[in-house]
């Protein structure tokens, strides 16, 4: 016969027993998601120069890029259809765009070794030129397929600072076919857009820069 004395260890070991394995089930080298909270993508693109690029002698302020609200957000933005803007659902930049861009465009000035200095405007440096930027997309961008792009147009200006004169202009597009429509695949296809416009505007600058002439710099 069993009796209430006998059943108390019996308890005690089955309660135990059930506390641990709720313990390990737990356990976790990543914690779980709060609820409501968002995963952060950091594109890192790295741009490798090009040989073509001339080597110069002046020097480069980047103007901070400028863009709508709807696009220097820390949401990202997605175009299901045309006319029509929404965000992801559960995901964020680390950065906003208009950082993501002049961070790319002044790693890849200094690590090409083409010019005698760049910097952001108002680090006090006697520049040149300025480069100014305007982001007119950056979006995820369906365009009518399966899978969206991931779609940056940014509008660049060349200032000469001395006599206040655009020497070049030039409108940048780059979409990137994401491989799927997963959101970190999304954003993978952000950084190679960010690597192809960071390219281009870099190699663009240098060239319209060095082709100004010379007589009329003072």
């Amino acid at each position: 016969m069993t009796t209430r004395a006998n059943l108390a260890p019996a308890l005690v070991r089955t309660l135990s027993l059930g506390l641990v394995l709720a313990l390990l089930s737990g356990c976790s080298i990543l914690s779980e998601k709060p609820k409501g909270s968002s995963t952060i993508y950091a594109p890192e693109p790295h741009v490798q120069p090009d040989p073509s690029w001339p080597t110069v002698t002046w020097q480069l302020a980047l103007s901070p890029p400028v863009g709508a609200r709807v696009i220097e957000s820390l949401r990202i933005a997605v175009r299901p259809t045309p006319g029509e803007i929404q965000i992801y659902s559960g995901a964020q930049w680390a950065r906003p765009p208009s950082e993501m861009l002049s961070d790319t465009l002044l790693r890849t000035f200094e690590d090409s070794g083409r010019i005698a200095a760049v910097a952001r405007q108002g680090s006090g440096i006697a520049a040149d030129f300025r480069l100014i930027l305007e982001i007119r997309r950056f979006e995820s961008d369906y365009a009518g397929q399966a899978v969206p792009s991931a779609t940056i147009e940014v509008a660049a200006k060349l200032l000469h600072t001395h006599d206040q004169k655009i020497v070049a202009a030039r409108t940048f597009l780059q979409a990137q076919p994401a491989t799927s429509t997963a959101v970190a695949d999304v954003a993978r296809a952000f950084e190679q857009s960010l690597v192809v416009v960071g390219h281009d505007i870099a190699g663009w600058t240098l060239v319209s820069g060095q082709n100004y002439k010379p007589a009329n710099r003072s």
